[in-house]
């Protein structure tokens, strides 16, 4: 018999840990399954982005390719994109993961094209 009591729905509770290295550091960062990692970074003012493309950047459309980050250890990546990054080794768009499992990141200090993080 079914218990009516018993859900089989994850409780509003759950969340995933997200680890962020930076600047020498790490943050750790809890949000609930399901949350796109750059809007994440944005919100707890960790931005992926360097000077120049905080205003320079497509919005997360996984077109300008500046919001990249290190994926140190979670889930392996399903955006085409990043499938390719992570096979030759390029930072991978936070704009494109999606975060469902706990994950450690490690933002990018000096992207080539764009600069240096302040």
């Amino acid at each position: 018999m079914d218990d009516p009591d018993r859900s089989d729905n994850p409780t509003d509770d759950a969340s995933v840990t997200v680890t962020v290295r930076h600047d020498g550091t790490e943050t750790t960062l809890e949000t609930p399954p399901g949350t796109n990692l750059r809007e994440l970074l944005l919100e707890r003012g960790l931005s992926p982005y360097t000077t120049v493309t905080e205003r320079l950047n497509c919005g997360g459309r996984g077109l300008c390719a500046t919001c990249g980050v290190r994926v140190r250890a979670g889930p392996d990546p399903t955006h085409w994109h990043d499938e390719l990054a992570a096979r030759f080794g390029y930072p991978r768009l936070s704009c494109q993961i999606t975060v469902e499992a706990d994950l450690v990141v490690e933002l990018v200090e000096d992207k080539r094209v764009w600069g240096g993080r302040e």
